[in-house]
C-alpha cells in the first residue's frame, strides 16, 4: 500500500506492507535510491504493519520494487501502474 503526504515542493510517500508477509527484512528499491537494497528498509509501525517513508519531488514519476530476504523481488499490487517488471508511482 502507498500513502502520500503532499507538501509544498515534494511528496512524502510511505510504502506499507503487512508485518510478516513476506517474512524477514524488506526494502523498497527504485530509481529514487539508485536501486540500492537496504537504503530504505521497512520498519515496524505501531499498527503492526511495516513501513518506510521516502521524500520525492512533486509531480514526478518513479519505478520501484520491493526486495525481501532470499533475493525475493516483488511489486506493489496497489501501485498505479506497472512498467515492465516494476511498479510505478506518480507524486
Amino acid at each position: 500500500m502507498l500513502e502520500r503526504t503532499p507538501l509544498k515542493d515534494r511528496t512524502e510517500v510511505t510504502f506499507v506492507l503487512p508485518a510478516d508477509t513476506p517474512p524477514g527484512p524488506v526494502s523498497v528499491v527504485g530509481d529514487f535510491n539508485d536501486w540500492q537494497p537496504g537504503v530504505h528498509q521497512l520498519v515496524p509501525r505501531k499498527d503492526g504493519n511495516r513501513a518506510v517513508t521516502v521524500a520525492l519531488p512533486a509531480a514526478s514519476t518513479h519505478s520501484f520494487r520491493y526486495l525481501a530476504a532470499g533475493d525475493y523481488w516483488f511489486n506493489d499490487e496497489n501501485a498505479e501502474a506497472q512498467d515492465g517488471a516494476n511498479s510505478r508511482l506518480h507524486t
